[in-house]
């Protein structure tokens, strides 16, 4: 088996890293201070070709796979997840649910815009009393005049102020339950829709993260997509891929903070020498860059599995086992790196001078968003057992 990187995919990361040491790094910790989305980078990002990584060129798209995607989004991120989860959120979530699930004029209209970046996409699954538990969907989708009136609220929307299509769940038939639920495709000045509450965060504070509000919110019969009451059951599959991405995020800040340790470990004195001189910090460093590189390989691997599959044509293949184990370990590594991060710093690690802190807050995510650690450990032991 082959485990190095190509020489493309080698120059990509180098490309990656240049443009977030470039254009993100300066601006990291005021967009954080005040919560603010970085509206002008989105361009930038577009022009990269970063927001339309895993699509194919006739939609826009850069025409890359699952590989190249996790190394995009592992190297944003090693300088700020913030940017690394809007890019997937706008990517794997509501772009791919598009074009897996959408039909061909479907495609053309929402995709192709989306991967060029000319437009923000969001995606909205989670509701207040409907997180792991499909069940407690309340959104509802009522036929009505040659459309669907949509009513409810979602919770947890990346990107759900800025976007310009939202991907969103309702209920269409309650007696299914989690096969009574549909997705539709939502445009940005729809009647009845907006974006509610701007969540206050621990961490990632430059993302927005949202809800979502739909009031008799009127959308046409084509904009559901997918078949009808199969909403839920594709959202499933599209958590295959939006779990490479989890992964690829906490991967690049566990990266991000382990090499702050280094560089302060190499440069911090006491008792007449350098901290990285002692065995108690050379011990935190070597047990920091060996799970990185397991949570890596995990990452990596699942992301190949993803391109194989769609190299056989099998579009349908599930890779639910090996991106859920990928995004259960490079999440808890990533929040393990930080707090030894902000360990080796002492009290330097506190304060918002040095990057430890930040990637402290925002690493915890990881073991939360697109399914909890311990909805990994289900989904896993299901997978195992054959209970899929």
């Amino acid at each position: 088996m082959e485990f190095a990187l190509t020489d493309e995919q080698q120059q990509l990361r180098r490309t990656v890293r240049e443009f977030a040491e470039g254009e993100i790094l300066p601006h990291v910790m005021e967009w954080d201070e005040v919560s603010k989305f970085p509206s002008e980078l989105i361009p930038k990002l577009a022009e990269m070709g970063f927001l339309g990584v895993i699509f194919p060129e006739k939609y826009g798209g850069a025409g890359m796979g699952y590989a190249e995607y996790a190394i995009i989004i592992e190297e944003l991120s090693r300088v700020d997840g913030s940017v690394g989860i809007i890019v997937a959120a706008h990517n794997s979530l509501c772009t791919n649910h598009i074009y897996k699930f959408g039909s061909e004029e479907q495609k053309k209209k929402y995709v192709t815009p989306l991967a060029q970046g000319k437009k923000l996409g969001c995606w909205s699954l989670t509701e207040p009393e409907a997180g792991s538990d499909a069940g407690g969907t309340r959104t509802t989708a009522v036929k009505k005049d040659a459309g669907w009136v949509l009513n409810g609220s979602k919770t947890f929307t990346t990107n759900g102020h800025y976007a310009d299509v939202c991907v969103g769940m309702a209920v269409t038939d309650p007696a299914k339950k989690s096969h009574g639920i549909s997705a539709f495709v939502i445009e940005k000045g729809t009647h009845g829709f907006k974006p509610g509450k701007k969540e206050n965060k621990l961490g990632l504070r430059a993302s927005d993260t949202s809800e979502v509000v739909f009031t008799d919110c009127h959308v046409p019969a084509e904009n559901l997509l997918g078949k009808e009451g199969e909403g839920f059951v594709n959202s499933l599959q599209i958590l295959d891929g939006g779990r490479i991405s989890i992964a690829s995020l906490g991967l690049g800040m566990a990266q991000g903070a382990y090499e702050a340790s280094l560089r302060y470990a190499k440069q911090r004195k006491q008792f007449g020498k350098a901290i990285a001189e002692f065995q108690a910090i050379q011990f935190k460093l070597a047990d920091m860059a060996t799970q990185i590189e397991a949570a890596r390989l995990l990452t990596y691997q699942a992301a190949w599995l993803a391109d194989r599959a769609i190299a056989s044509g099998n579009h349908d293949a599930r890779i639910t086992q090996e991106s859920s184990m990928a995004k259960l370990y490079a999440g808890e590594v990533a929040v393990s790196v930080a707090n030894e991060a902000v360990q080796i710093h002492g009290g330097y690690g506190f304060i918002k001078d040095y990057p430890a802190e930040k990637f402290y807050r925002d690493v915890k995510l990881c073991t939360i968003g697109e399914g909890t650690s311990e909805i990994q450990r289900l989904v896993i032991a299901r997978q195992i057992l054959g209970k899929k």
